[in-house]
């Protein structure tokens, strides 16, 4: 499969993507007028995700960014349920308004375990915003407070999504053709 578009089928277009994109960003700037925001991105398949959404916050807004690491998955198409985080984060968390951006949701588990993490941290507040959910997959509750596209439960790539690390660049949510 690597290297090789051929085999995929498009999900979900580029245009679709950056329409959504800007309306998440108009709610996220309703809702914080006045605030400071810190996001904090999930790497590696949030960055995309993020980079895009935080350029459509009202400019007003003060954004401040925030990267960490957290691995379920390895190199497989399902998470392994353990949660190991890689890279934390360089900025304390108290008293600031914290949105977590994610590329995907499935199970929930990583979430779950995140952001139980984060709000031992005491941020002012702390919300979730996703670019995919799959609800039908969740073994954990997780709350999404903002969410791009509710999709079926399938491997999707592209938007910073991969497959052994490939494919991460594809512009669209793609699915392998059957």
């Amino acid at each position: 499969m690597k290297n090789s578009i051929d085999n995929l089928e498009i999900m979900i277009t580029e245009e679709e993507i950056e329409n959504r994109i800007k309306v998440l960003a108009e709610e996220i700037s309703r809702d914080y007028a006045g605030k400071t925001i810190h996001m904090i991105c999930v790497l590696k398949g949030g960055v995309y995700f993020m980079t895009e959404l935080s350029k459509h916050i009202n400019p007003e807004i003060p954004v401040s960014l925030d990267f960490m690491s957290v691995s379920s998955y390895g190199n497989a198409q399902t998470s392994s349920g353990i949660v190991k985080i890689v890279k934390d984060l360089d900025e304390p968390l108290e008293g600031k308004d914290v949105i977590v951006v994610e590329d995907i949701i499935d199970s929930g588990r990583t979430l779950y375990y995140l952001l139980g993490m984060l709000k031992d941290r005491h941020p002012a507040s702390l919300k979730l915003c996703t670019l995919l959910d799959k609800p039908e997959r969740r073994e954990r509750d997780v709350k999404v407070d903002y969410t791009g596209f509710v999709i079926e439960d399938k491997f999707v790539l592209g938007c910073g999504m991969d497959y052994e690390q490939y494919y991460r660049n594809l512009p669209y949510i793609a699915v392998v053709k059957s």
